[in-house]
């Protein structure tokens, strides 16, 4: 934390935790890699201010995060909503194909993980050559992703990586230099790219600490491995939930979250109860995002197994005390 940001020290874990996540994201060549600040929010700017030639974009509204960024984009071009699943409280994942995208749109926004409603892209979807691009915040390294499908990926760090204060860009050459001139400097993906993402400090002990989790992923057997653990941990709280008399997860089946499980008793008073007596047990942070209610069971990496399988097993408990 105290070492300077141009030293030789510090510069090589710099460019050893890009180097790492180069390797474990099998991210190509013609891609660079960004450890910026501002979390997820500044990119809903961002990405407009450097991607708009035409002014235009095409957004898919999945959650509330999604609809705070095409809310963003709308204020330097025109943007299309292409899908919405706000008619069902957000609970599926719209179906796209390359008709469902602007021939002329500079580019196309996707969140691949909803975390308020726990919901997900199972696969990048087709956009008929417009470039594609995403916020992973909430889903980036929980299981192996084909980067060349998206011309740009951004990550806030705090749900898999690191300490908030961190956001991981990783973009296409192509897109860098053709910010708008209204682009502050803090926000010119160029500057950044030019300056190796030191044009001013960066969040260093975040970069650091993101480092070894990108070395902790290695060793673990890269995201092949740990979306197999991400996978088996939310198979069992699915399956408890939908075997349930009690309990219902409230996304739709094949839209749902490997890392966020949302899920209800349909009685307020029930899941408060839930929630108080599920914090009592050493179950934290279960109560479900203030807009919806509920409970959520964020299940990032670094949740074991033996922690979900603890809160199923609470599940079943509460279950056969409150029929």
């Amino acid at each position: 934390m105290e070492m300077s940001h141009r030293s030789k020290s510090f510069i090589d874990i710099h460019e050893r935790a890009k180097s790492d996540l180069k390797e474990i994201m099998l991210i190509p060549d013609d891609y660079r890699i960004m450890f910026l600040q501002g979390g997820a929010s500044s990119q809903f700017s961002m990405v407009p201010l450097n991607l708009y030639v035409n002014k235009k974009a095409d957004y898919a509204e999945t959650g509330s995060f999604a609809k705070k960024a095409l809310k963003e984009a709308a204020r330097y071009g025109e943007v299309t909503v292409i899908a919405s699943s706000a008619d069902k409280n957000y609970s599926y994942i719209p179906k796209l194909d390359a008709s469902s995208f602007s021939k002329d749109a500079d580019y196309a926004h996707i969140t691949y993980n909803n975390t308020i409603y726990g919901t997900r892209f199972s696969s990048a979807p087709d956009t008929g050559g417009i470039p594609l691009v995403t916020d992973m915040s909430s889903c980036i390294l929980s299981e192996p992703c084909d980067v060349s499908k998206f011309s740009l990926i951004y990550a806030g760090a705090q749900k898999n990586v690191g300490p908030a204060g961190l956001t991981i860009v990783i973009i296409k050459k192509e897109l860098i230099g053709h910010a708008l001139d209204i682009t502050p400097a803090m926000f010119n993906y160029a500057l950044h790219d030019e300056n190796d993402s030191m044009y001013n400090t960066p969040p260093t002990f975040a970069i650091y600490f993101a480092g070894l989790v990108f070395k902790w992923a290695k060793d673990f057997g890269g995201l092949k491995a740990l979306g197999a653990l991400n996978r088996e941990k939310s198979s069992l709280l699915y399956d408890c939930l939908d075997n349930s008399a009690l309990f219902k997860p409230t996304a739709q089946k094949d839209s749902r979250s490997i890392m966020n499980i949302t899920f209800v008793t349909g009685d307020k008073d029930k899941d408060a109860k839930f929630v108080k007596e599920a914090t009592q047990a050493g179950l934290v942070n279960i109560k479900g995002h203030r807009s919806v209610g509920g409970m959520r069971a964020s299940v990032y990496n670094a949740m074991p197994l033996e922690g979900v399988k603890k809160l199923v097993d609470f599940i079943k408990k509460f279950e056969t005390e409150n029929k």
